[in-house]
């Protein structure tokens, strides 16, 4: 059971790294917190993103010690240029909306729509989706919005990290710089929130909090949420469900990644318990570490030995950092 709560806590260390990593980006100004919940539909967790130092500083930094797989990262956005006609580099900002659904028992499913914001022409974009689908595209007026709707039907690889199916795609211009993204019902969402948008405005301020942050997010805990999780052990299961929010910020820099989570709890007791926790778990990492084989096991030990765990009152807040370059040994 120890050795199961070791790597566990190993695993979910390195997916919010390689997540984090993932999703980075920022534009040439910081964005106003006052549009970045524009047509966001009703949401349990928001993530801001923006893409622009994602592509052009945060995936070099990775993958630059690897000449062939920073050409293999820069080909996979070319290829969704391709397919969708949408071209990753003309954005700036990204703000993502998230929906938990439970389709069974146990089970959730991320209801997702991406809201891209940036100096390009959107109405021109979404032309240019037709055109990439050479046939395989529908039109579709949603309350005086045109949707296209694109049969993608292919694995998309996202910076090399991450292999997603993309089924079908729609993109629709909701302004003259912004497109939304997603499933058409989770498009049709963003249409009816309009440019006010409908998304909770504490979860846009957890996920705006750090204004240097290069990818920031806030998310609800739901008890349904933690009821479809299964760690395996009562004691954190219990811990776990303590948590009623949770936020946090990614930091890029041309030789780091850093992350900050924190963790609001209903109590203070609930944090320091979670805290002691934590702590525990980092210790038995230490001792399965050493089984993991090279570069993996380098990257492990940094973000373990440069984990910070901090209780203050009913937040538990963890930090880490890692080599940039170590991050390249996640990408096949």
């Amino acid at each position: 059971m120890k050795k199961k709560l070791a790597l566990l806590s190993l695993s979910i260390a390195a997916l919010l790294i390689v997540a984090s990593s993932v999703l980075l980006g920022q534009q040439t100004t910081k964005p106003a917190s006052s549009d970045v919940g524009n047509y966001l539909p009703a949401s349990d967790a928001v993530a801001v993103v923006n893409v622009k130092r994602m592509l052009t500083e945060t995936m070099p930094s990775i993958l630059g010690s690897d000449p062939a797989k920073l050409a293999q990262a820069n080909a996979e956005v070319d290829k969704f240029k391709t397919k969708t006609g949408v071209d990753l580099r003309s954005f700036d900002r990204v703000v993502v909306g998230i929906r938990y659904t439970y389709p069974a028992e146990k089970s959730t499913k991320l209801e997702m729509v991406a809201i891209a914001h940036g100096a390009f022409n959107a109405r021109g974009l979404s032309a240019a989706a037709r055109l990439a689908a050479q046939g395989k595209v529908r039109d579709e007026k949603y309350h005086g919005a045109n949707i296209t709707i694109i049969n993608v039907n292919d694995q998309m690889k996202v910076l090399r990290l991450f292999n997603m199916q993309v089924n079908e795609l729609a993109i629709c211009a909701l302004d003259d710089n912004t497109l939304a993204l997603g499933t058409p019902p989770n498009v049709h969402a963003a249409i009816d929130a309009g440019k006010r948008g409908h998304a909770a405005s504490d979860l846009i301020m957890l996920a705006t909090r750090d204004p240097n942050a290069v990818m920031g997010f806030g998310a609800n805990i739901t008890p349904q949420l933690l009821a479809s999780l299964d760690v395996g052990n009562d004691t954190l299961a219990k811990d776990i469900s303590s948590i009623k929010q949770a936020y946090g910020s990614v930091g890029s820099t041309q030789n780091d990644v850093t992350m900050m989570v924190v963790a609001r709890t209903d109590t203070a007791d609930s944090a320091k318990n979670l805290g002691d926790t934590v702590e525990g778990l980092r210790q038995l990492g230490g001792i399965f570490i050493t089984r993991l084989a090279q570069p993996r096991r380098a990257l492990a030990e940094s973000a373990l030995n440069n984990l910070k765990v901090t209780a203050r009152g009913t937040e538990l807040e963890i930090r880490t950092q890692v080599a940039a370059a170590n991050l390249a040994a996640l990408v096949k």
